[in-house]
């Protein structure tokens, strides 16, 4: 039998959970659908292994020895087959899928295969015919993304999405971006092993308002072209929703045996985890969120990463039954560093896109920092060089990779703060990391804090290692102080011995800045104000 979700919140009810929020765990979940089969998606999809985009253009997608995961319409999937992890490495191909990725016609799923940002995709032929045939009539496709407010600043993890509408809006399509103040109520528990912290009202906002800045950097938002962007935020059509009337319009459409199959959840629940009704229900939310669009905005297309595989084709699915569209959905890979790290992550904390956050010079360092084995790749993704000029790097080794390095950090720090930053960043760069003692070392674009004479002479003083945290140089106090034991630590060119040690005036001398140093790349500015 397949439980609808309809069915499961009505046992849920006659238990008298009004404004109640159950834990559920794997045994108390799985007791209510064992033996239930997730029905197939009426769509065929794709998958594309990461190995593919390594290889030269013009072998990509000729090389039968690297194919992609193709689902046909006519097979009858396991639930493995629909989640959002779908794995490549077992799963057979067609000769179709082949040629149809080798043959795609519309600019914007060319650069989306080419540059590594293709993964999965429902009727990719169809779409591309869609994208195709508008781009020929001088009219635009909508497509959106989603973004949640959970905090006040997007960071470099949720770049690759950015960049994802940015491509978009340059091929004549629409980008719609989608900013989450409903669902950032409920919390995604994707890729969590606990609930989120519930955020309030003005915290929503605050964020909403925060994340909202990094979009006018990369989008032209208006309304006098067709390709304008838009920004919309779903608290606006899902906080008035009726609790009732929407499980009667909608509940019947999902069964809890088909949610409980997608990976997101298997894993929390694998963990023994307590997994909310609260969250359990964000799935539902994001596919009506898609059917919400599509009625509002003519949304075709929903982008996103792969880990929202599951809840982007409940999406597709349910514009399919509820309003007979047909509607489309496409993911880019999770991206990881070489090693095995979440992108978007560094010892001193989050790589933030608002500069009141990360100071554009940090910015510049982490790009500049990248590993040997990343730098091709995130060329390809996070800057808009030509891929021909990419490619002549790929064999570079030893100072031509750093060279490459530099020109990733260039690339990729002037699309979100603009070029003119560049010259004062490499000015300090210049006067002081490569030896230029002799003359005056420029701090124009490093982060800075500041203090006041007050907080220098009272008591308690300043305390260096908590102007290390101010700065971003540490991500705590007790790295912070690791950091001075670990002989990294440096006040100009001092080197500091002392954990506990504080500023004093005459470490200013008759300056008004102090700079401290975090290794041998990182440094930051302590101000008198």
């Amino acid at each position: 039998m397949n439980l609808t979700m309809a069915t499961y919140l009505t046992v849920l009810a006659s238990a008298s959970l009004t404004n109640c929020c159950l834990a559920f765990t794997r045994s108390t979940i799985l007791a209510a659908a064992r033996r239930a089969s997730a029905a197939p998606p009426p769509f065929t999809s794709i998958t594309i292994p990461r190995s593919a985009t390594t290889q030269p253009r013009n072998q990509r997608w000729t090389n039968t020895k690297r194919k992609p995961f193709a689902l046909s319409s006519t097979e009858t999937p396991t639930n493995d087959e629909i989640t959002e992890s779908s794995s490549s490495s077992a799963a057979t191909t067609t000769e179709d899928d082949d040629e149809a990725l080798a043959n795609l016609q519309s600019p914007f799923l060319q650069t989306m295969r080419d540059r590594g940002f293709l993964f999965q995709c429902t009727n990719l032929s169809e779409l591309d015919a869609l994208l195709n045939d508008a781009a020929s009539k001088n009219e635009s496709i909508s497509a959106y993304l989603g973004f949640d407010a959970t905090a006040d600043s997007l960071h470099v993890g949720s770049l690759l999405q950015i960049m994802i509408l940015r491509h978009l809006q340059q091929c004549g399509h629409r980008p719609i971006v989608l900013v989450g103040g409903g669902t950032s109520k409920v919390g995604d528990p994707t890729g969590k092993d606990e609930s989120r912290i519930l955020l309030t009202d003005e915290v929503i906002k605050k964020n909403t308002d925060g994340i909202s800045k990094a979009f006018q950097k990369f989008l032209t938002f208006g309304d006098s072209n067709p390709n304008d962007a838009i920004m919309v935020n779903n608290d606006d059509w899902l906080s008035g929703l009726k609790y009732l009337q929407f499980l009667r319009d909608y509940g019947t459409h999902f069964t809890i045996n088909r949610m409980l199959s997608f990976e997101s959840v298997k894993q929390r629940l694998s963990r023994e985890a307590p997994f909310s009704f609260l969250e359990f229900n964000y799935m539902i939310l994001q596919a009506y969120d898609f059917l919400e669009l599509n009625r509002r905005h003519n949304a075709k297309l929903q982008l996103g990463g792969s880990d929202q595989w599951g809840n982007m084709i409940s999406g597709v699915e349910l514009g399919r039954r509820v309003d007979g569209v047909q509607l489309y959905a496409l993911t880019a890979p999770l991206i990881t560093t070489s090693d095995g790290k979440k992108m978007g992550k560094t010892a001193g904390g989050a790589v933030w896109l608002n500069a009141d956050k990360l100071s554009e010079y940090d910015y510049w360092q982490f790009w500049r920092n990248t590993s040997d084995d990343d730098v091709i790749r995130f060329l390809k993704l996070f800057t808009e060089l030509p891929l021909e000029e990419i490619e002549k790097m790929e064999g570079w080794t030893g100072a031509e990779i750093n060279k490459a390095k530099i020109v990733l950090a260039d690339e990729a720090t002037a699309l979100l703060h603009g070029r003119e930053c560049l010259a004062a960043i490499h000015d300090t760069i210049d006067t002081m990391f490569k030896g230029g003692k002799g003359g005056y070392a420029s701090t124009e674009g490093l982060n800075r804090v500041f203090v006041s004479e007050d907080d220098i002479i009272s008591e308690n003083g300043v305390k260096i290692i908590d102007m290390f945290v101010r700065l971003g140089l540490a991500s705590s106090k007790k790295e912070a102080r690791r950091l001075v034991q670990g002989g990294g630590a440096r006040l100009g060119d001092d080197k500091i011995s002392d954990e506990n040690a504080i500023l004093t005036k005459d470490d200013f001398g008759n300056n008004k800045e102090v700079t401290l140093r975090a290794g041998k790349k990182r440094a930051g500015v302590v101000e008198l104000k």
